[in-house]
């Protein structure tokens, strides 16, 4: 994943940071001797706050087992398959969620009492549709939205671009051809526009996003997709990057300070310009690596709108607990005075829109030089078009993503990379329907 654009590997890796931070698994709920009254899985150790909340709320006691992300889905799976020792919540994130929103490990939430279907104008459209089955039957619900936009430095900014303002830089970036001619003057001036070229890949969709299947089972490479290998070609090509591969020590120096790249068979120092990453990139990824250049970033929009990531929660369709299992799905996504608080303490941009109508103007990130980031994603997300992620997007990501770095590496030329693509894609999912080329 450190050496490829694959969006898939990108999402794992980091949330296996994420989740490395944690216990890798914890199960507390017998402490003091009290019964287990629910039991919650999940794959980072965020709920620990919420679930203290419940249970001091409730008067219950929570059992939380947390298993890395690598694992997650291996372990959890015959649990609710079999119903031994499995939970009554568990969490479900991107890579896997249409898998298991069909799967029926999760109860329905559009039945009674539940209801849950009454509540899709209350939320982020993309987000709520996520957690919808094939037959439109909600699953599972979100307490957070991952827009993403394009971070960059603001002195930079001014230097080359005569303004930091996020609104006019913007404008600098509104489609990928003006990406480029900012990329350019970055270069003139000795800096880099991005760490590495799989930076674009989230605008590879462009504004008018297709699924990778659709309704026929048909794999489809859309012009937009197949433009985004020759400008990933150019990027690296023109020297537009620093040559840092996502996640690589390198790419994560380059925030902060000048990195040495190869350019006319010379070595020079250059600073990287921006990174693309969504909303929690900026809690986990930059004010965790960055030091001298806090209050030097802003966040602005790229070519068209993406999103990065997330986590849902539903209760297991076998469950005993069905009903204080929804009460703590409904606190998680849907109890204004707990979200308020966790918004202002966590950042997580809320995809609850009742409370996120109410918070919005009341974001300023010193970070960002006092931005009020939480104003701009939302924006962002309410542009993401619902209905785009299908349960085969995970291999195909990666595969693709790998066809591209065959490219932009000069080892097979363009129809040589999308022919292997077919075959490899074919050959992992033999149901689809494959161009012949």
């Amino acid at each position: 994943m450190k050496k490829t654009l694959s969006i898939f590997l990108s999402l794992v890796l980091l949330i296996g940071i994420l989740a490395g931070c944690s216990d890798s698994k914890s199960a507390s709920g017998t402490k003091g001797g009290k019964d287990v009254d629910l039991r919650i899985w999940s794959f980072t150790d965020e709920l620990k706050k919420p679930i203290k909340t419940f249970e001091e709320k409730n008067g219950v006691k929570v059992e939380l087992t947390i298993v890395p992300i690598a694992d997650y889905p291996t372990k959890l799976k015959p649990v609710l398959e079999s119903g031994v020792g499995a939970p009554d919540v568990f969490t479900g994130e991107l890579a896997f969620i249409k898998q298991w929103v069909d799967a029926g490990y999760w109860e329905n939430l559009s039945k009674s009492p539940y209801d849950a279907e009454k509540l899709s104008d209350q939320y982020i459209p993309y987000v709520f549709d996520m957690g919808k089955d094939k037959d439109g039957n909600v699953r599972a619900l979100s307490w957070q939205t991952t827009p993403g936009g394009i971070y960059y430095k603001r002195s930079i900014a001014k230097e080359v671009l005569g303004t930091d303002d996020p609104a006019e830089v913007g404008k600098m970036m509104s489609s990928m051809d003006s990406v480029f001619e900012t990329a350019e003057k970055m270069k003139a001036k000795g800096y880099r526009m991005f760490p590495d070229e799989g930076a674009i890949r989230w605008f590879a969709q462009g504004d008018a996003p297709e699924p990778w299947v659709n309704d026929k089972k048909e794999l489809t490479l859309t012009d937009r997709k197949i433009e985004f290998m020759d400008y990933a070609k150019e990027l690296k090509k023109n020297g537009y990057t620093a040559n840092a591969a996502e996640w690589s020590p390198s790419w994560f120096e380059s925030m902060d300070k000048a990195v040495k790249v190869k350019e006319n068979g010379k070595t020079v120092e250059t600073n990287v310009f921006s990174y693309v990453l969504p909303t929690w990139g900026l809690h986990s990824v930059l004010k965790t690596n960055v030091k001298k250049s806090t209050g030097d970033w802003a966040v602005t929009s790229g070519p068209s709108p993406y999103f990065w990531g997330g986590s849902w929660l539903g209760v297991y369709s076998k469950s005993k607990n069905k009903e204080l299992a929804y009460d703590f799905v409904k606190m998680m996504t849907q109890d204004k005075d707990f979200l308020k608080g966790w918004a202002k303490e966590t950042g997580d941009v809320l995809s609850y829109l009742p409370v996120t109508d109410e918070i919005k103007g009341d974001f300023k990130d010193e970070f960002l030089g006092g931005q009020n980031n939480y104003q701009f994603f939302l924006d962002q997300a309410h542009n993401i078009k619902p209905g785009i992620v299908t349960k085969y997007d995970q291999q195909l990501d990666t595969l693709y993503g790998n066809a591209v770095k065959e490219y932009t590496d000069g080892k097979k030329s363009k129809d040589q990379a999308i022919k292997e693509f077919y075959m490899k894609a074919k050959n992992a999912y033999p149901d689809l329907t494959v161009p012949n080329k």
